[in-house]
C-alpha cells in the first residue's frame, strides 16, 4: 500500500497526447452514467409528448381482444401458436417506437461524450475480472463508496423535485376517486409530464457535474511522473543522447568531406581568424561553389589545409562574413556576391599566371 501511495504521489504531470489516445485505444476513456440516464430519459419524455397518444391505443388495441372475447382464442395447434403471436408482437409493434428512440438516445449519449470508439480491449479475458479479492477490492474501494454516496444523494434528489412537482395534486388525491377512466388518465399523463420535466432539469445539473467529476478522475488516472513522460519521448522521439551522437556522427563526417575537397579549391576567403570559405570555380560551373566553410578553429583548419596545398588565400573581411553567412556547402554563391566574388577569382587567377614559369620554345636547343 505505501509503494502504491508513493507512486501515485510521484505523478503529478498531466497525461500527454499520446497517452491519452493509448488509453483510448484501450476503452479507457471519459464516461459518466448520468449523461445516459440523462439521454434515455429525455428520449423517453419526448417519445412520451409525441408518440404516447398513438403507441397507447396500439397498445390497447393489441390487448383489447384478450379482455373482450378471451372464450373466442383456440389453444389447440396452430390456435395457440397465433395466440403466442398475438400476446408478444402485436404489443412490441406498439412499443416499437419507443424502444427505437431509446436506443438512439443511449447511442447518442456514448458519440456525445466520446465520438465514435470501437475497441476490443474491454473485452479481452483478465483474472482480475473474474478474482474473488479483486472484486472485493473494487466493491469495497473508494470509487465505489463515492459512486454509492452519489447513486444515493441522486434518489433524494429527484425525489425531493417529484414531491415539490406534486405537491399540490398529492393534497387532493381523493378528487381522483370520481374521474371517468378516460379523464383520469388524462390527469395522470399530464401529472406525469409535469413530474418528467422536472426530473430531466434536475438531472441536466446531475449529469453536467458528473461528467466533469469523471473528466477529473479520468485525467487522474492517467496522470504522470517525469520518469514516464522522458521514457515516452524517448519512445516516440528517439533517445535524446543516441540522436546527439549520431549527429555528431553526421557532423564529423561532413566535416572531413569537407576538408578533403580543400586542395581543390580556387581560392579562400578569410576574416582573416574568424571566418574561411573555400571556393571552387571552373568553366563547367555557371557560378563558383562553396565547398567548404567554417569559423574559429575550423577556419584554422582550412587556411591550414589550404596552405599546405598551395590553394591562394586572399583576406577580405565583409566577403568572407558575408559568405559564410549567406552560402551553404556545395551551393552556388548568391548573385549579389558575384561582382565581389569575380574581383578576388580574377586577381587568383592573373596571380597565378604571372607565378607560372614560363614554358621553353619548341625550337630552343637542347
Amino acid at each position: 500500500m505505501a509503494e502504491e501511495a508513493e507512486d501515485d504521489a510521484s505523478k503529478t504531470e498531466e497525461p500527454t497526447a499520446k497517452r491519452l489516445e493509448d488509453a483510448r485505444e484501450k476503452g479507457q476513456v471519459v464516461a459518466s452514467r448520468e449523461i445516459n440516464h440523462w439521454m434515455i430519459f429525455s428520449g423517453a419524455t419526448l417519445a412520451a409528448v409525441f408518440l404516447g397518444t398513438s403507441m397507447w391505443q396500439n397498445l390497447s388495441k393489441s390487448l383489447r381482444p384478450f379482455l373482450d372475447r378471451p372464450h373466442e382464442f383456440s389453444f389447440e395447434g396452430a390456435g395457440l401458436q397465433r395466440v403466442i403471436a398475438s400476446a408478444l408482437f402485436d404489443p412490441l409493434l406498439a412499443i416499437l417506437p419507443l424502444l427505437a428512440i431509446l436506443m438512439v438516445a443511449a447511442l447518442a449519449a456514448q458519440l456525445l461524450q466520446n465520438g465514435l470508439l470501437f475497441s476490443a480491449e474491454p473485452l479481452i479475458p483478465k483474472f482480475s475480472k473474474i478474482s474473488p479479492f479483486a472484486g472485493f477490492k473494487r466493491l469495497f474501494s473508494s470509487h465505489s463508496i463515492v459512486e454509492f454516496l452519489k447513486g444515493l444523494a441522486k434518489i433524494t434528489i429527484v425525489s425531493i423535485v417529484c414531491w415539490y412537482a406534486l405537491e399540490g395534486e398529492i393534497a387532493n388525491v381523493s378528487r381522483f376517486i370520481d374521474m371517468e377512466p378516460l379523464e383520469l388518465m388524462r390527469v395522470i399523463g399530464s401529472l406525469s409530464l409535469v413530474v418528467m420535466v422536472a426530473v430531466i432539469a434536475v438531472m441536466t445539473l446531475i449529469a453536467g457535474g458528473d461528467y466533469f467529476y469523471q473528466r477529473f478522475q479520468h485525467y487522474k488516472r492517467l496522470r504522470m511522473s517525469k520518469q514516464e513522460i522522458k521514457d515516452e519521448y524517448k519512445q516516440s522521439e528517439g533517445d535524446p543522447v543516441v540522436k546527439g551522437r549520431i549527429k555528431q556522427l553526421r557532423m564529423e563526417r561532413a566535416r572531413r568531406r569537407m576538408m578533403s575537397a580543400i586542395p581543390k579549391a580556387t581560392v579562400v576567403v578569410t576574416n582573416p581568424t574568424h571566418f574561411a570559405v573555400a571556393l571552387q570555380y571552373d568553366d563547367s560551373t555557371p557560378a563558383p561553389i562553396c565547398i567548404a566553410k567554417g569559423s574559429d578553429l575550423i577556419a584554422l583548419k582550412i587556411r591550414e589545409l589550404a596552405a599546405k596545398h598551395q590553394v591562394p588565400v586572399v583576406e577580405n573581411k565583409p566577403l568572407a562574413r558575408a559568405l559564410y553567412a549567406t552560402v551553404e556547402i556545395d551551393a552556388e554563391i548568391p548573385q549579389e556576391h558575384y561582382k565581389a566574388v569575380a574581383e578576388v577569382i580574377s586577381y587568383v587567377l592573373n596571380l597565378k599566371k604571372r607565378l607560372a614559369p614560363k614554358s621553353a620554345p619548341a625550337n630552343a636547343p637542347r
